[in-house]
C-alpha cells in the first residue's frame, strides 16, 4: 500500500505528459481495501495505519474519489488514539492529517464530513506541536518534516511557535537525511512546501539543466573506538531482561550496523541479527532470535543508555567511543 501511494505521489510530482495508467490507481483502491482485512483479526491494517493514511493522500493528489467508509475508518483510529507510538505517532497522524486536508479542500467530500476532516487536521496539528521537545524535534528528526508540512497545510505555520523552532531544529540536522525517501519529505518543507501542492502543481517544460555532481569519497577516520553491545528484552515472556552485553572493537567510522557486523564476527554463533531492506535504509527485524513483528506490535528499540532514543537507523547512526547502545525488544 505504502509503496504504490509513493510511486502515485512521486509521479505525479514529475509532471508526466500523460496521467497515470487507470490500472494503478485501481490496485491502490484494490490494495486499501486488501490491507483493511487485516482490521477484523488484528483490530488494525495488515500494513500500519500510517501505510494506509499515505494511500489515501495518494488517491487525493491525484484527484480520486475516496468512500467515505475508508475515510471514516481513519477518522474513527485518530478519535481512539491507534496511531502507534514515539516518532511514528506523529508521522502518522501527519500523514493523514495530510489526507484529510486534501480531501476537505479537493471538494472530494461532502460538506459535513468535510468540516468533520478539516477539524480532524487541525487537532492533529495541535498534538504535533505539544509533542514537540526542548530541542525542538517532533517525535524524532525523521517525523519532523512531516509534522511541518502539516503546519504548512493548514496556514499553521503563521501562528504556531512550534514550526519555527521545529524548523530551526531540521536545519541543524540535515545531514541525518541521506536517503532518497528522507530527502523527499524534507525537500518540499525546505521550500516552503507540502505533498499537497503536488495535487495542484501548474507544470511546465523546464530546460535539461541538470548536471552530474562531482562527490568526493568520504575521508577515513583514522584509529578505532569501542561501543558496550547490550540487548535486553524486558516484555514478560523473555527468560531474563539482559540477553547480551560485551564490548566490541570497531573502526572509529564504523557506524551501528558495523558494530552489529563486528559483534556477530566475534561470536558467530552467540550473536546473530538480521536486517530488512527498506525505503529509508536497513530496519533490525532480528536479534539473538528474537524477531520484531509488526503484528505483535512489537519492534527493536535502539537507544544510547541509559535511554535516549537514537534519532537515525543502524546504518547511519555513528556511535561514540565507550558508548553503550542499548537493543531493547518493545512494544507499542
Amino acid at each position: 500500500t505504502g509503496q504504490l501511494a509513493l510511486y502515485l505521489l512521486g509521479l505525479r510530482a514529475t509532471c508526466p505528459p500523460h496521467s497515470p495508467p487507470r490500472s494503478l490507481v485501481t490496485w491502490l483502491k484494490y490494495y486499501l481495501e486488501e490491507d483493511w482485512t487485516g482490521s477484523r483479526r488484528n483490530g488494525h491494517p495488515l500494513t500500519s495505519y500510517y501505510q494506509y493514511g499515505l494511500g489515501v493522500l495518494a488517491l487525493c493528489v491525484h484527484h480520486k474519489r475516496v468512500r467515505e467508509e475508508v475515510i471514516r475508518r481513519l477518522l474513527t483510529a485518530q478519535h481512539h488514539g491507534k496511531f502507534g507510538h514515539g516518532g511514528n505517532t506523529v508521522d502518522t497522524e501527519a500523514v493523514v492529517a495530510l489526507a484529510f486536508t486534501c480531501l476537505e479542500r479537493r471538494r472530494l467530500v461532502r460538506t459535513g464530513l468535510a468540516a468533520e476532516l478539516e477539524a480532524a487536521a487541525h487537532g492533529a496539528s495541535r498534538s504535533m506541536a505539544e509533542a514537540q521537545g526542548p530541542n525542538g524535534i517532533i517525535g524524532n528528526i525523521y517525523s519532523t518534516p512531516w509534522a511541518l508540512q502539516v503546519f504548512l497545510a493548514t496556514g499553521a505555520c503563521q501562528t504556531e511557535p512550534a514550526f519555527g523552532q521545529a524548523m530551526a531544529a531540521l536545519l541543524e540536522n540535515l545531514e541525518a537525511f541521506g536517503t532518497a525517501a528522507t530527502m523527499a519529505q524534507v525537500l518540499p518543507v525546505l521550500h516552503g512546501h507540502s505533498y499537497l501542492d503536488i495535487a495542484s502543481m501548474h507544470c511546465r517544460e523546464e530546460p535539461d539543466t541538470l548536471t552530474p555532481m562531482d562527490m568526493e569519497p568520504p575521508t577515513e577516520v583514522p584509529g578505532n573506538k569501542t561501543v558496550q553491545l547490550v540487548v535486553e528484552c524486558p516484555l514478560p515472556w523473555c527468560y531474563e531482561l539482559r540477553l547480551y552485553d560485551r564490548l566490541v572493537p570497531v573502526p572509529a567510522a564504523a557506524s551501528l550496523l558495523d558494530v552489529l557486523r563486528a559483534a556477530a564476527a566475534l561470536d558467530p554463533l552467540g550473536f546473530k541479527f538480521h536486517t530488512q531492506d527498506t525505503s529509508q535504509g536497513p530496519f533490525l527485524t532480528q536479534v539473538l532470535g528474537l524477531e520484531a513483528r509488526q503484528e505483535k506490535r512489537n519492534y527493536w528499540q535502539l537507544l544510547s543508555a541509559p535511554d535516549t532514543p537514537l534519532q537515525m537507523g543502524i546504518a547511519d547512526y555513528r556511535p561514540r567511543d565507550e558508548e553503550i547502545l542499548i537493543l531493547r525488544l518493545s512494544e507499542w
